[in-house]
């Protein structure tokens, strides 16, 4: 069984994993919802609590199948999502980052209904809002709160300016960013002010969208609409240069007889008790793997080899194309 990690000061403990729900309805191939909730089932069953959804995943698909999957079962559960993301809707229109206050309560009503429940254990602002003051939207949140819809707050994807101003406003409890052995880059200046105000962090994408476990195509042999074929580091050379990376994972997995995904997500782990990855998966049997990496002990020696093999800066390409980085807020 899993242990527990406690995220932020305000008193939010969760599984030291999560799952990430969002491949379940979107991205990542064809969906199987009888899979995806089975693999809900399981996770409760190995002690995870944390399970991370969105109104944009699908959209609105993936908080409907987790509400199904955790019925009669909600209080065994986190349920963290998020709003203020940019959405294709089934349409073919495009829904534009919102996080005025007014559309936040709207947001957070609608998300209720479809997870089937009367509160949100965790709200996150899924992207920084330039138009909003981060003031206001955190002013919205807590209301959330004081109104007993919503138990914690975070932000995903803030600089430390945005995280500070907002923390001033209400507590945040968690941060949640793309974390893992090849994309650092929070250790500099993100991580350092979490910790300082004791803001938990989640981590989302530990097997770098799937690379780190060396099943990965090129960009261009997944269809236009799966994720990986707009990633830009599965695209000409920077597949090239970073399959070395994942090849690098693979041999120094092998050697302490660890799968590579096991020993993405036991590094992540031994980066601080403040940290919670959640690995994505639509099915059991990865779950299965990935659950394994909790009980995964990292002597001094291979944390030293993966930092001196797997350097930070040494992934080629950015994490996300040109239109997708600048919703970033670093």
């Amino acid at each position: 069984m899993l242990k527990f990690r406690k995220l932020g000061s305000q008193g939010l403990e969760v599984s030291e994993l999560g799952l990430g729900c969002m491949g379940m309805s979107q991205w990542y191939g064809a969906t199987d919802d009888r899979e995806s909730i089975a693999t809900v089932h399981r996770a409760l069953e190995l002690g995870y609590t944390l399970f991370d959804t969105a109104e944009a995943y699908g959209p609105y698909d993936n908080e409907v199948l987790l509400g199904e999957a955790l019925k009669d079962r909600r209080e065994q559960a986190v349920i963290a999502t998020k709003f203020g993301f940019p959405m294709k809707l089934k349409d073919g229109t495009t829904a534009e980052a919102d996080s005025r206050p007014s559309h936040i309560v709207e947001v957070v009503e609608a998300s209720l209904k479809r997870l089937g429940t009367d509160y949100i254990d965790v709200l996150y602002q899924h992207r920084v809002d330039p138009t909003v003051p981060i003031e206001e939207v955190v002013g919205a949140m807590s209301e959330l709160v004081e109104q007993g819809k919503v138990r914690y707050l975070g932000l995903c994807e803030a600089g430390t300016n945005t995280v500070r101003r907002a923390h001033a406003v209400h507590p945040l409890s968690v941060v949640q960013s793309e974390f893992s052995v090849w994309e650092r880059n929070l250790e500099d200046d993100v991580l350092p002010v979490l910790r300082e105000l004791g803001i938990g962090l989640v981590g989302f994408c530990p097997l770098g969208r799937g690379f780190l476990t060396g099943g990965v195509l090129r960009a261009e042999d997944y269809p236009q609409d799966d994720f990986r074929h707009h990633d830009p580091r599965l695209q000409g050379a920077n597949y090239d240069q970073n399959t070395a990376i994942a090849d690098t994972v693979r041999e120094i997995a092998q050697a302490r007889g660890l799968t590579p995904a096991q020993l993405a997500i036991a590094w992540a782990l031994h980066q601080g008790e403040d940290i919670v990855p959640i690995p994505g998966t639509k099915r059991r049997t990865y779950l299965e793997e990935n659950t394994v990496a909790a009980g995964v002990k990292l002597d001094a020696e291979t944390l030293a080899a993966i930092d001196t093999m797997v350097r930070p800066g040494q992934v080629a390409g950015p994490r996300y194309n040109e239109r997708m980085m600048a919703y970033i807020d670093r």
